[in-house]
């Protein structure tokens, strides 16, 4: 069966690795007839390139040969990207993404155009990289009612708080460190501020709660805000700081949605998920708590999802499998304003402000306390009633 690849860097050429290195074993083991590369699109040439052959710059090129059934798309971001993809579902071949922004952004159309077209469009490694993760909770949790999905999501941010963590490091040092190993970018933004996160939470949302969740919808704060006073303050409180990505659905049929810093106690599953590694938790109303863990990203861990992917494709050639989710609705996801939690509360106010207005709070230091239930809203409020607050951090249950 032919495959083509559009995209050609980090992860397309850990594809096409992956596809030769692995062809045999494919062909006995999955899919009979193997997995041939016939094409590889991309505006660059690479001389010397063990596939330089098979590179084109014409999508045309792909899109109107009737022998490639399955594309492979790695080439980030939406423009072109979608177009691509779109044109790709249209012409009756199978789509394989390892690209959030597309799914975060346009999953719900991309995937009614496959339904339409009778044809797959599948993107396990758009989250978590090689962790399974989307393929066990469409498959191996469907009889669960996934209550609430939250994870470490970001290798980048959870280097630079272990660094923060462990070692006492200031943010602006951890971080120049993950850009020397090249765990961060030049321009860590999309890291940083909890973009990339953001991306994946919505897709996690989309599959578990079967509706849509735009980017655009969801509360996003990143790190840069933590200081080393706020790590030794939930040290000594027994806990640690994460970037996470959160979603819960409410009694109401509504979710909460966020991405920000959290305070995890010690013992919990996400604590102890250091370094570069990722980790999601999912809650079912059955199985209970299950966490998926390992490296978020990487060339051969991320292009051994899309392989797997390639390879539920071509096993699913004349049939569609059942996935996919409803479009977004209006007041859907909760304002994190309403969202309830405990908070930590990191102030110069003195005790006695404090005290008279949050009631009952649990002090980690002479300027440091945790607070009892409240909204996001509330916990504003009263700390701006008390004489403002350096640092206010959620504090979660798992």
């Amino acid at each position: 069966m032919k495959v083509a690849i559009m995209g050609y860097g980090v992860v397309g050429s850990g594809v096409a690795a992956v596809l030769k290195q692995n062809f045999a074993h494919i062909k006995k083991n999955s899919v009979s007839d193997g997995l041939e590369l016939k094409y590889i699109l991309d505006l660059r040439t690479f001389p010397g390139d063990e596939f330089e052959s098979l590179v084109i710059n014409d999508f045309n090129t792909i899109l109107e040969d009737e022998e490639v059934k399955i594309v492979v798309e790695t080439m980030g971001g939406v423009n072109p990207a979608y177009k691509f993809v779109s044109s790709c579902l249209e012409a009756g071949k199978s789509v394989v993404t390892s690209n959030k922004e597309l799914v975060a952004t346009k999953g719900f159309e991309l995937l009614e155009t496959a339904k339409r077209n009778n044809v797959n469009f599948l993107f396990e490694a758009s989250v978590g990289g090689g962790i399974p993760v989307l393929r066990p909770i469409s498959q191996c949790l469907a009889s669960n009612e996934i209550k609430e999905v939250a994870g470490i999501l970001n290798g980048t941010t959870n280097f630079i708080l272990t660094k923060m963590i462990e070692e006492g490091a200031a943010f602006e040092e951890a971080l120049k460190t993950a850009q020397q190993l090249g765990y961060a970018e030049k321009d860590p933004t999309a890291d940083v501020e909890g973009l990339d996160a953001c991306r994946k939470i919505c897709i996690l949302a989309s599959l578990c709660f079967n509706k849509h969740v735009y980017p655009d919808s969801v509360y996003t704060k990143g790190i840069r805000g933590i200081t080393e006073e706020d790590v030794e303050n939930v040290k000594k409180w027994g806990g640690v700081i994460k970037l996470i990505g959160s979603s819960k659905k409410l009694d109401d049929g509504r979710i909460t949605a966020w991405v920000s810093p959290a305070i995890i106690k010690n013992g919990s599953q996400l604590a102890s998920v250091s370094d570069v590694f990722n980790a999601v938790l999912v809650r079912g109303n059955a199985v209970g708590d299950v966490v998926f863990y390992g490296r978020g990203a990487g060339k051969l861990p991320t292009a051994s999802a899309v392989v797997a992917d390639i390879i539920d494709c071509a096993q699913h050639i004349k049939e569609r499998k059942a996935l996919g989710w409803e479009d977004a609705s209006e007041g859907y996801v909760v304002p994190f304003e309403e969202t309830v939690s405990r908070f930590y509360v990191c102030t110069d106010s003195d005790k006695a402000k404090v005290d008279t207005v949050f009631g009952v709070v649990e002090y980690i230091s002479a300027n440091a306390f945790i607070t009892e239930e409240m909204t996001y809203a509330q916990v504003c409020k009263k700390a701006e009633l008390s004489g403002g607050a350096k640092s206010i951090i959620r504090v979660t249950d798992y």
